[in-house]
């Protein structure tokens, strides 16, 4: 350390020379060692540079170097990131990850192996051919089931997600299109006609009797009253006996 002290040093330093730099840091501040060349410079920063941890202690807070396999770290045997083909599991940095685990090239860690999962089966759809659930005996049907966890780059890999087969229904005849409402419209149509037929026929038949009613009381009216028949015990004279 150069003999040349200074005590009103820049940069959070609490101590310096003009050689090599910081010597000692302010309260909560870290010093660490920068190579410059072949001179090494002390520094004190508010936190660690990447590659470096921070260690407390009552006198000096430092940062120590990483492992070399580690981009940044919480201590030296715990990395918290690797470096460029390096792969983190458990704080350590490795090459090669152990048994039931797979690389993940996206977050550079070591994962647990996932496996497509996928739904039940739904019923089987009707009976169809060209689109259509009529006009045919044999068709096919089919059923369809949903992928609800997608596997890792070595899980298994998912399932067909449909199924279809034959199948074979009693024929029928297709309706055309418009001609089953047609035929309703005629159906309405035609029962309110045999209604109003029917109405009609009631209102016929209740004047028809109404006029016979009258007709019957007037002819009542005007017909002369008949004349009572004598009785025939009345007319006949009385036997004579005395002869």
């Amino acid at each position: 350390v150069h003999p040349n002290v200074s005590q009103g040093c820049q940069g959070g330093c609490a101590t310096c020379s003009d050689y090599n730099g910081c010597l000692s840091c302010k309260p909560k501040l870290f010093f660490v060692l920068e190579r410059t060349g072949m001179k090494q410079i002390g520094v004190c920063l508010s936190s660690c540079p990447s590659g470096y941890y921070g260690t407390r202690y009552p006198d000096i807070n430092k940062c120590a170097k990483c492992k070399a396999d580690c981009d940044t770290c919480f201590t030296r045997n715990f990395c918290t990131k690797c470096k460029s083909g390096f792969y983190l599991y458990s704080g350590k940095c490795l090459e090669k990850c152990p048994d039931g685990l797979e690389a993940n090239n996206h977050t550079m860690e070591c994962t647990s192996i996932v496996h497509c999962e996928a739904s039940e089966w739904s019923p089987w759809s009707p009976c169809t051919k060209k689109g259509k659930t009529c006009g045919f005996k044999r068709g096919n049907e089919v059923r369809v089931r949903e992928i609800v966890q997608h596997p890792s780059a070595r899980g298994n890999p998912c399932p067909a997600t449909s199924e279809s087969r034959k199948c074979i229904v009693q024929r029928k005849r297709c309706q055309k299109e418009g001609k089953g409402k047609k035929n309703r419209e005629e159906k309405r149509k035609k029962s309110n006609k045999d209604e109003s037929k029917e109405t009609r026929q009631e209102s016929k038949g209740r004047a028809a009797r109404r006029q016979n009613r009258e007709q019957s009381e007037n002819n009542n009216k005007t017909q002369p009253k008949k004349r009572k028949a004598p009785n025939k015990e009345q007319t006949l004279a009385p036997i004579d006996t005395a002869h």
